[in-house]
């Protein structure tokens, strides 16, 4: 991952990109489940999680993923929470994934990021909280 040329996060080999979007109701508590899950969820080779093997994840705060596209051309933004609300709970993700052992790399909040992804299987989750 890249911002104005600098890479600012990348992970190598098997782990998760994890793409976060926080919405007006998420809090701490839903953050902190969210890490649990990521870090245990058995989706890599042979039915393993991140925590089983090690495995690194890269955290990418995304409010595109609550973009509403249902009416007109160009999407609304109106369910992702604004930028200080969500840039403390992508922060806690990142926090109890580190508290529960993990290697995290993330990109930087707000930065204009260029994103590259090697997707294995593919497999593309939406966990909600």
């Amino acid at each position: 991952m890249t911002v104005a040329d600098r890479v600012v996060g990348a992970i190598d080999g098997p782990g998760l990109m994890v793409l976060v979007g926080v919405t007006h109701d998420d809090d701490e508590a839903k953050a902190r489940k969210m890490a649990a899950k990521l870090w245990g969820l058995r989706i890599l080779a042979d039915e393993k999680s991140c925590s089983d093997v090690g495995a690194p994840l890269l955290v990418v705060s995304q409010f595109t993923l609550y973009g509403d596209a249902r009416k007109g051309r160009r999407p609304g933004w109106t369910a992702a929470a604004p930028g200080p609300v969500a840039e403390p709970l992508v922060d806690a993700v990142v926090t109890e994934l580190r508290t529960l052992g993990a290697k995290v790399e993330t990109g930087e909040f707000g930065a204009d990021m260029r994103v590259a992804l090697v997707n294995d299987g593919p497999i593309t989750l939406v966990l909600e909280f």
